[in-house]
């Protein structure tokens, strides 16, 4: 039997490609050639791996789905966080792809036997059976089907690929580590005698922000169980719509079970929500760094802390403060991260640049990212595919590379690993760096303990002043230059 070719252009090709990291194509399912039939799609496509349907209409839009779940005919729906519907602009066909991320995780496919490709009920291929797609949005997806696919539900062609990523590895480490049980001992031994430049703190405090599911909780009960020896579940942590995390948390660890505790408090936060009004607001986020939220505050996503809210800290000295703040961002999700959430994101960076606070990322789940960071974590520093996620993060919140460290939560184990164990404790030294800057950059009255919010306010007056006058040097010099 001849060869069974793609309808994409290479153009077309491209530009779909650009929805993921080195991954490759490998055509399963094509309608016109094996039937427009369920039957006909699961006996090709089931036990597959992550896929990509693609619907070609009568109108020249190009559209579908992905999804990482394998298709088995399990008879309900199956999560995927990582699912999205996609298109291409009609009118443009240059431009990249727009991708529409899963707003109902639990339900991103529904995979039974009488259905073809199925995004939650929301969009439907092979309807009956037949060359036409089922459109119901809202229900796990939001989209327009004006936007989407002009509203043209009859199918020219549908075609359904195995999505594979591409595994590379570099023959030298982009970034030098050492994995050795000795490192270990020796980064735990740094932190545990680590002292703050101003005598009146006594802990370090990092605040760990980040959108639902990141794996904010789980950093802390992983930092905490390599101090304790053994796999911890301190803070609540898990997989949900909403955010776990109801309140704000500041976690002490311990060196041991009788240990003392350790010169490093992370708070933990309610998790970023796409929509205003839902998870943790931007406005809170500033309130905590400069510590007017005490540990156990019930956030209102609706109403944030203010002088008069209950429980509101009024007098504050620089060990009340944030010391640092580590963004946590889910490597598998960077792709599709909605623009609202990202806004978010940006909109607390300039907030806390604002206050002075140094800002590191965590990047997490590198091993489900990466099939070969999973097979070894000691390939996170030599996978191709982690640097160019590193580098995405970058470019897209404007941190330098040096301030983003990949990681790997303990989530599945029963036991520890040392080289897992090297990276979290990596991510605390790093933090410890940043708290060290931060105390470099403070007051004189600061450091005294004479901090009140006239001063604060005046730091960040300071902070705007210089802004303020950067542009307008830049303004005077683009002028004399037009002058010239």
């Amino acid at each position: 039997m001849a060869q069974v070719k793609s309808n994409l252009s290479r153009k077309e090709h491209q530009l779909l490609l650009s929805l993921f990291d080195s991954v490759s194509f490998t055509l399963l399912y094509k309608a016109s050639v094996h039937g427009y039939s369920a039957a006909n799609f699961h006996s090709k496509c089931d036990n597959q791996g992550p896929t990509l349907t693609i619907g070609y209409n009568y109108s020249g839009y190009i559209f579908g789905g992905y999804t990482c779940m394998s298709y088995s005919q399990s008879g309900g729906y199956k999560a995927d966080n990582s699912a999205f519907l996609f298109y291409l602009k009609n009118e443009d066909k240059k431009s990249e792809p727009v991708r529409i991320p899963v707003t109902k995780a639990e339900n991103a496919i529904y995979d039974v036997n009488n259905r073809g490709p199925d995004f939650g009920t929301a969009l439907q291929f092979l309807y009956n059976n037949s060359a036409a797609i089922y459109s119901n949005p809202g229900n796990s997806y939001m989209f327009e089907p004006l936007e989407f696919c002009g509203n043209d539900f009859k199918l020219r062609e549908c075609e359904v690929y195995r999505v594979e990523l591409v595994e590379d590895l570099l023959e030298k480490p982009w970034r030098s580590i050492q994995w050795k049980a000795e490192r270990k001992k020796e980064l735990m031994n740094l932190i545990m005698t680590y002292k703050p430049t101003v005598s009146s703190v006594s802990q370090v405090r990092v605040l760990l922000v980040g959108p639902i599911g990141a794996g904010k909780s789980s950093f802390f009960n992983s930092v905490n169980s390599v101090f304790r020896g053994h796999v911890t579940s301190q803070a609540i942590a898990g997989c949900a719509v909403t955010s776990v995390t109801k309140q704000f948390r500041t976690y002490s660890i311990k060196a041991g079970r009788e240990g003392k505790q350790l010169p490093i408090v992370l708070c933990d936060t309610m998790g970023l929500e796409e929509s205003s009004g839902a998870g943790v607001c931007v406005e809170d986020i500033a309130n905590i760094a400069m510590g007017n939220i005490p540990d156990r505050y019930q956030f209102n996503p609706s109403a944030p802390i203010h002088s008069k809210t209950p429980g509101c800290v009024k007098s504050k000295t620089i060990k009340d403060k944030i010391h640092c703040v580590a963004f946590v961002i889910d490597a598998c999700k960077i792709k599709i991260m909605p623009s609202k959430l990202e806004d978010k994101l940006l909109a607390i960076r300039e907030k806390l640049n604002l206050l002075g606070v140094p800002q590191l990322v965590l990047l997490t789940k590198v091993d489900e990212a990466c099939p070969l960071v999973a097979e070894d974590i000691r390939n996170v520093y030599r996978s191709r595919f982690t640097e160019r996620k590193i580098q995405e993060v970058g470019a897209r919140f404007g941190i330098p590379v040096s301030c983003i460290v990949p990681i790997q939560n303990y989530s599945r184990e029963l036991e520890l690993d040392d080289n897992v164990n090297i990276l979290l404790l990596s991510a605390i030294i790093q933090m410890l760096r940043f708290a060290d800057n931060y105390f470099d950059d403070i007051s004189y009255e600061e450091m005294n303990n004479l901090d009140t919010d006239s001063l604060l306010e005046n730091n960040v007056n300071e902070r705007r002043s210089r802004s303020a006058k950067g542009k307008v040097q830049i303004s005077l010099k683009q002028e004399c230059i037009g002058k010239e």
